[in-house]
């Protein structure tokens, strides 16, 4: 196949494939968006709060109470804590057994938390190029008009070229919400992991303690 003629046959094709592309892209990316706002907004809470009231049953050996508790937060800090006290109801805890429950729990649930944020990462950065592809084009076909009409510019080819400029401002446009969405739900994350952290570490230090009793 003639490269060159391939490369026209793209030309001709001109931005308006490029602008659609664009569109469906900004449309996921703000699909996930408010995906990822609903579901961190739905499993909010007070994890210094449930800390605090956690720690005195764990202490107490209260194991079916502590599971109670932590099975009544939404939270997914909770849920890594919960799942040292998966078999609370048979027998008390391990702390070693709970340390590996928990950590298997926070991997997991960091990929819950992390879900669709690779694909914001991939709009936010490659958005610019897919818009400037689209100007390239445009200009490019531009050219070839310019050519065929002997140098006239016509207000047709002038808005041709426009539009080609505008490829570029929807690719800036699609790409800037993307990152800054995705560098907001990094930072919620790691806020939550780091909160599960606390909580695991809690919750080892009772178990230990009720361990050495």
């Amino acid at each position: 196949m003639n490269i060159q003629r391939l490369l026209d046959g793209i030309s001709l094709l001109g931005t308006s494939w490029v602008l659609w592309l664009l569109f469906a892209f900004s449309i996921t990316g703000l699909a996930i968006i408010i995906e990822r706002v609903v579901c961190y907004w739905a499993s909010r809470d007070d994890v210094n709060q449930l800390g605090k009231r956690l720690a005195p049953l764990l202490r107490e050996q209260q194991w079916q109470a502590a599971s109670k508790l932590l099975s009544e937060s939404p939270s997914f800090e909770a849920k890594v804590a919960l799942a040292s006290l998966d078999r609370a109801a048979l027998a008390q805890p391990s702390a070693a057994s709970a340390d590996e429950l928990m950590l298997g729990a926070m991997e997991l649930g960091r990929l819950e938390l992390e879900r669709y944020l690779g694909f914001l990462s991939t709009l936010g950065a490659n958005a610019p190029f897919v818009g400037l592809l689209g100007t390239v084009i445009g200009i490019v076909h531009a050219f070839q008009q310019l050519d065929v009409s002997s140098g006239s510019l016509t207000e047709g080819l002038m808005a041709q070229i426009g539009e080609s400029l505008i490829a570029t401002a929807a690719g800036l446009i699609v790409a800037l919400p993307a990152i800054a969405a995705f560098n907001l739900f990094r930072r919620v994350v790691q806020t939550r992991i780091a909160r599960a952290e606390a909580l695991r570490r809690t919750v080892l230090g009772c178990l230990r303690t009720s361990e050495s009793v």
